[in-house]
């Protein structure tokens, strides 16, 4: 038999530099510790384009769309990303998708202080109370915040896998010369090294045996996020008992007094209710619209009166005929 040809060997693809009006850009990720060595040049390919949505808005003339990013992507790695590697253009702001674990969303508490700017903007105006406010967040409960939520079980949120972000540059010009520079750095194959930062989320291993000492705090930091709780819980008690005071004494609109927990209302405030459910009427009496303000109203009033006087003059002729009966006729002397 004849000896057989050797196998070609197969050349390794090159990779896409567009796909449809993305630009595939590659990273070069950092080490991880416990990976093999021919782990250690992975790649992580990052598609960007013009941001163009489908419902325009002012920032998209200096916006890009990034596809794929890395999983511990942040808003200061991309902004190094573009400053330090792509031409140093300037990111104003980041938008992503979700992360995992979602990000909690904590609300302050409303007799928390705010902050010094907040504090600038109030300050010289009349503070009104927002009753619609007060009564959501009685009826919500108590409200968490970072120093009441319970301590985080994981080192920081991870992106989804193929998740995007939408990456906001000072101008329009800066946007511009962001992608010309990824254009150019993918068509010079340049190589982009992707930096975690110093506050990087932990990865890999390090990841589960943070998570396994997270999930058992001390007692000092439990101590505390109860002690915090337990502090907004009593603020929130006092301002419903002070709420249900309120809705004891005070009448609504309609003049109705509400019903509510925590005892019967005493003579005092019985009082003060029907005076000034007597001051409501007298006001609406006075400023209110009138009986015979329209047509109408005047034409309906007359026709009430005319059958009020017809039923009395009936009931009249009624009750002088039955007074005949019972005296009978009078005859007239002979």
């Amino acid at each position: 038999m004849a000896p057989e040809p050797p196998a070609k060997s197969l050349k390794p693809k090159s990779t896409p530099k567009a796909v449809g009006d993305f630009t595939i850009l590659p990273l070069t990720l950092p080490t991880l510790s416990g990976l093999p060595e021919h782990h250690q040049d992975a790649k992580h390919y990052l598609y960007i384009k013009a941001h163009e949505p489908s419902i325009p808005t002012a920032d998209d003339e200096r916006s890009l769309f990034l596809a794929n990013i890395p999983i511990d992507a942040t808003e200061s790695n991309l902004r190094t990303l573009f400053a330090d590697q792509l031409g140093g253009a300037m990111v104003e702001s980041v938008e992503f998708d979700s992360s995992i674990p979602a990000r909690t969303l904590h609300k302050r508490f409303k007799s928390s202080e705010g902050s010094r700017e907040d504090a600038q903007q109030q300050r010289g105006k009349k503070r009104k109370r927002n009753h619609a406010t007060e009564q959501a967040m009685i009826a919500e409960g108590v409200v968490e915040d970072e120093d009441s939520a319970l301590p985080q079980l994981w080192h920081g949120a991870l992106r989804r896998s193929g998740s995007g972000a939408v990456v906001v540059f000072v101008d329009k010009k800066s946007a511009r010369g962001a992608l010309k520079e990824v254009q150019k750095a993918v068509v010079q194959g340049r190589k982009v090294a992707w930096k975690s930062g110093e506050t990087t989320t932990a990865l890999g291993v390090d990841r589960y045996k943070s998570h396994t000492t997270l999930t058992y705090p001390s007692p000092s930091v439990l101590q505390s996020s109860i002690n915090a709780y337990l502090t907004q819980f009593n603020a929130l008690e006092t301002l419903r008992n002070r709420h249900r005071k309120t809705a004891r004494s005070v009448p609504d609109e309609e003049g109705f007094v509400t019903v509510t927990r925590g005892g019967r209302a005493g003579p005092a405030r019985i009082a003060e209710a029907e005076k000034k459910q007597a001051e409501l009427e007298e006001r609406k009496k006075n400023n209110g619209v009138k009986d015979d303000f329209y047509r109408f109203q005047n034409r309906e009033k007359r026709k009430e009166q005319e059958g009020l006087l017809k039923r009395r003059f009936e009931d009249d002729r009624r009750r002088v005929e039955s007074m005949r009966e019972r005296r009978g006729r009078v005859r007239p002397e002979a």
